[in-house]
Order: C-alpha cells, then structure tokens, then sequence
C-alpha cells in the first residue's frame, strides 16, 4: 500500500518536498481554504510540519498535533538556530539552556506527540538561494558554516519515511565545514557578487553524525563550496 504523506507549509522547501515525495507517496498539501479541522488530510501516515515561525507559530503546531491522528508521524522542520548560545562543536546531545521560540516549538510537539521526528536544519541552500547573495546585511562574521542543499533535505524526509523513522531529533547539515568567506569568495566570483566583509570569527560547528548512523546515509552534496557548481 503506498503510503499517505501530508505538507503543511509550501515554501521554498515544501513545494519542492511535496514534489519530488508525489513520485513515490500519495501527497497532499494543505490548504487554509480548503482543509478542514475534519478533513481526511489528518489521517494521512505522515505529515510534514514546513512552516516558519511567524503568525501564531506556537498555536498553529498547537493545532497539528492535536487534530492529526495518534497513529500519524509527525516530522517536524526545526532549526539549528536552537544552538544559538553555542560557539563550539554541538549535536543533538547539547543541553540547550537559552530556550528561544524554535526550542519552545520543539518541546511543545514532543509533550503532544509520541510519533514525532524533529529536523533541524541547517542553512537552507541551493539552485537560487546563493550563499553571498546579500540583501540587507554585508557585514558577516566569518566561521565555518552549517549549510544543507534543499536536495538533501528532500532526499532525508524520504529515507525517513521509507525507513519507518518514527521518532528521533536529527541535525539535517552538510557533514564539511568550509569557512563562510571560502564559500562568498567562490560564489562572488562566480555570479558575479560583491563580496562583503568579514569581522571576527565564529567557532559553532554542527554535526549530523546521528542521523547519518540511523540512515547510513550519503549527501548528494556533502561539501558547501559545491552547491552550486
């Protein structure tokens, strides 16, 4: 029987999630306009949780967990950002004491969720997001980065599914760590950037090791100074 996936939240990473799972699974993406709090769509196996954190984040993953099934698996897009008060090697054993909304989301799911996978992911990049590509900010600390290809990401969610993951956090980075300047010196030259500054340095660096053991999985693009050659 093929299995019934849900995405909430259609984005730059969920449409593309919702995509590529349609070839293997029965997808779904929610709607405001058209799924109801009784909807079908709430018995789905799986349901993909793609939202950011603006407009009631807290009460909307509230909602959720409570109106999906208990037999539905939850995956659940979090952030690195939970390590924000880190400036060393980190993993999914950290004891995190500077609790931000990202962590608050984390541990509302886990007290209402059994089935509940959490993803936290790196920094979102490939195709047109350039690392180097600045709006706003040109200033940067420099500091070995923590970036994910949107692929890999993709590729993660499935194997998750395939594999009947049921529960578990897993830090979603590439496993190389070059420093942010390599990589907006690479990416200015290629596209045609100008290159920002850099002042001081950071020392975080995020490891994936955990849920490379539980999936024995390979990145498609495990070096972020090649996401975009």
């Amino acid at each position: 029987m093929i299995k019934t996936i849900g995405v909430i939240g259609c984005g730059w990473l969920g449409r593309s999630l919702a995509q590529t799972l349609s070839k293997d699974f029965d997808v779904e993406c929610f709607s405001r306009d058209t799924t109801a709090d009784d909807s079908s769509f709430w018995q789905r196996d799986t349901i993909i949780v793609a939202i950011n954190t603006k407009d009631n984040y807290l009460q909307a993953l509230h909602k959720i967990a409570k109106l999906s099934t208990c037999t539905t698996n939850i995956i659940l897009m979090s952030s690195i950002s939970v390590y924000r008060e880190f400036d060393i090697e980190v993993d999914e054993t950290s004891i995190i004491t500077n609790i931000g909304l990202q962590k608050e989301a984390e541990e509302l799911m886990q007290n209402l969720r059994d089935k509940l996978i959490i993803l936290r992911l790196g920094g979102l990049m490939g195709y047109d997001r350039v690392a180097g590509r600045w709006k706003k900010v040109s200033t940067f600390s420099d500091g070995e980065v923590n970036y994910i290809h949107r692929d890999d990401v993709i590729n993660i969610t499935r194997k998750i599914i395939q594999n009947d993951v049921h529960d578990g956090v897993f830090n979603l980075v590439a496993p190389l760590h070059p420093l942010r300047s390599e990589v907006h010196k690479k990416n200015a030259k290629k596209f045609g950037l100008t290159l920002g500054t850099f002042n001081g340095k950071t020392n975080r660096i995020v490891t994936c090791k955990a849920m490379q053991d539980t999936l024995k999985y390979s990145f498609l693009y495990p070096n972020p100074l090649e996401f975009w050659d």
